[in-house]
């Protein structure tokens, strides 16, 4: 009897269910949407990685396996509109793999309203902050204290050193990205070895293999043992910052003259052959809105120029704002001046070629 009551009652209802066919293509296209919407992210969070990389082209300073790519922020959506004013994007590079990983390589990129060209502004590692919670410390520090005894928390790490460069500079940060050994070897052998001038011969501490002062093209191995090194410099930590420039301009003068920046395909492989040891912050703004941001201001060369430090020889040692400088400094950075400072103290800057 309930059986038949069952049938009856199905049957009544039968006419009003739908079709099956349109129900089913219907499933079939959200699905499809929604893995064409997760790839889009995907691909421009890596795209921005790699826009990352170009702008920096620092490394850690110790071989390690690559940390697995992924945004330290939630992605935006591409419609979000692009920003008039000035940007700033902080790009780190990590010394070692595991515990105890501090972010020897700091670099801010400044990107001025008028998105006419990058300033790569190097901060010290061996600068003395005011850290959080830890009195005075040094800058790479400070990733080592968001990072936790691991080293694994790279999200937590870059929001750290981000707190205290946004405080330092009074900028305000709005993307940025830390990068592995792995990932400035593999790009830089993706693009075909980048350009560097050396102004003086480099000796390897580590492979003990020499660069010779001039004009040259480094593989994957060779740009980080070049960019690995301080010691024997004249400067120390100071012309490693510099050759990090000097790397940055080369990279982008290949991403430039493959057009990677302006051919999705290129770009594609390019993230494909870089390989993952990436990770980025977007902040609140889209992915793609940064990635044409970058590449419009990337079209001429940067220019590289170091924040004004002093090393007093006293303790505690490490970097100090040179007082004569720094201030000046500082305020162009706010006010998006940065062309008129270094136009008008060439000593800081650093010689590309």
């Amino acid at each position: 009897m309930i059986e038949d009551d069952l049938r009856a009652a199905f049957a009544r209802r039968e006419e009003l269910t739908p079709a099956v066919g349109p129900v089913r293509i219907a499933i079939d296209r959200a699905v499809v949407r929604r893995r064409r919407r997760r790839f889009r992210l995907r691909l421009a969070g890596t795209a921005l990685a790699v826009v990352a990389a170009a702008l920096a082209g620092f490394t850690a300073v110790a071989p390690g396996p690559p940390e697995s790519a992924h945004l330290l922020g939630a992605p935006a959506t591409p419609a979000t509109p692009a920003p008039s004013g000035a940007m700033n994007v902080l790009l780190l590079g990590l010394d070692q793999a595991g515990g105890g990983r501090r972010a020897d390589s700091v670099l801010l990129v400044h990107v001025p309203a008028d998105r006419s060209r990058l300033y790569l502004v190097s901060l010290p590692r061996d600068l003395l902050v005011p850290v959080p919670g830890r009195g005075t410390d040094k800058l790479n520090a400070t990733f080592t204290a968001g990072a936790g005894p691991a080293g694994t928390d790279l999200a937590a790490g870059y929001r750290s050193t981000r707190q205290v460069v946004a405080q330092l500079t009074g900028v305000r940060i709005d993307a940025g990205a830390v990068l592995t050994y792995g990932a400035t070897r593999e790009l830089t052998d993706a693009v075909g070895g980048v350009p560097i001038c050396l102004p003086a011969t480099v000796r390897s501490h580590h492979t003990h293999r020499t660069y010779p002062a001039g004009c040259q093209r480094l593989d994957g191995a060779a740009a980080v043992d070049v960019l690995r090194q301080r010691y024997g410099m004249p400067d120390g930590g100071l012309d490693r910052d510099r050759n990090a420039g000097r790397y940055a301009a080369g990279l982008l003068t290949r991403i430039r003259e493959q057009g990677v920046l302006t051919n999705p395909v290129l770009l594609n492989r390019l993230i494909s052959q870089a390989g993952s040891g990436l990770v980025t912050d977007t902040g609140e703004t889209s992915l793609l809105t940064l990635l044409a941001v970058a590449g419009k201001a990337a079209t001429v060369d940067p220019v590289a120029v170091g924040l004004p430090v002093r090393y007093p020889e006293k303790e505690p040692y490490g970097f100090r704002l040179d007082p004569a400088l720094a201030p000046g400094f500082l305020d162009a950075l706010r006010g998006d001046r940065l062309g008129e400072w270094t136009a008008a103290h060439p000593k800081q800057v650093t010689a590309l070629r």
